[in-house]
């Protein structure tokens, strides 16, 4: 490693734990690194209002990847990149989805705001209570012209999202399709993935991609975890990824950030 070395880490079965806490291991593992003025970037699939939240409660200070790469900002909250959705062609990705029938809560962000079609949908009232933010309502046709999303999230029903996944991937190819659990599918702009993302920042930042460190739990962390220098998979995730990741770490519930960055002699 050098001192140029940066830790990428994902949220949601990562940094977080069973509970969607940080930690005490793991807080203080991140609050050396910051000591030591080595970068430590968030990358997830939240949105940043379900970021700031674990910043604050956690004391971090921290640049983040959102919406799984379509929105880079800086530890001032500075956007540093963007690439959104038009709202129609939203519109007809939802609109199919509803032609469709298909089992599942879908949530857009225009000016990152949180918004659903009915914020009392079960998926929805649990999705909330993870995140510790409150939806609101919106109808899609009533929308501007103007307006724009990062990405759609689906909350699916439990056991549908391979099948709806393959449908919306052979209808939109245009679009990035990703898993980011057993129940989230996220849509972004084609070219949008964790692993483009790093790219971009590393290079803003002059950091040379084999001193990157990631860690990640689930699917839309795959690309995330190839690229960068040294990727690690937490002992939660599914078994086909770990069996993809050599790097294999301790679960989210027994601090396997903390333990890598020691192994690394990072902190």
């Amino acid at each position: 490693m050098t001192n140029k070395t940066i830790v990428f880490s994902d949220v949601d079965g990562t940094l977080l734990n069973s509970n969607h806490k940080v930690s005490k291991g793991t807080r203080e593992a991140i609050l050396k690194l910051q000591e030591q003025g080595i970068p430590f970037v968030i990358v997830t699939g939240r949105g940043p209002t379900g970021v700031y939240p674990i910043l604050e409660d956690n004391d971090f200070n921290c640049a983040m990847i959102t919406y799984s790469g379509s929105l880079i900002l800086d530890e001032n909250r500075n956007v540093l990149y963007e690439k959104k959705i038009p709202i129609r062609k939203i519109e007809e990705i939802i609109s199919f989805i509803e032609e469709e029938k298909m089992p599942l809560a879908w949530c857009i962000y225009p000016d990152e705001v949180w918004s659903v079609k009915d914020k009392m949908d079960p998926r929805i009232v649990n999705e909330a209570r993870v995140l510790q933010i409150e939806p609101q309502e919106v109808e899609l046709s009533k929308m501007s012209d103007e307006q724009t999303s990062s990405k759609i999230l689906c909350i699916c029903a439990p056991g549908t999202i391979n099948d709806i996944e393959a449908k919306l991937k052979e209808k939109f190819t245009d679009y990035t399709i990703i898993k980011s659990s057993d129940a989230l599918l996220e849509i972004m702009s084609k070219g949008i993935d964790k692993a483009a993302a790093i790219d971009r920042l590393c290079e803003m930042w002059k950091i040379p991609i084999e001193d990157t460190i990631a860690f990640g739990d689930n699917y839309n962390d795959f690309s995330m975890l190839r690229e960068v220098g040294h990727g690690y998979i937490m002992e939660n995730a599914p078994e086909d990824m770990k069996a993809e990741i050599k790097n294999v770490t301790k679960d989210n519930d027994h601090d396997g950030i903390p333990v890598v960055l020691k192994e690394l002699k990072l902190i």
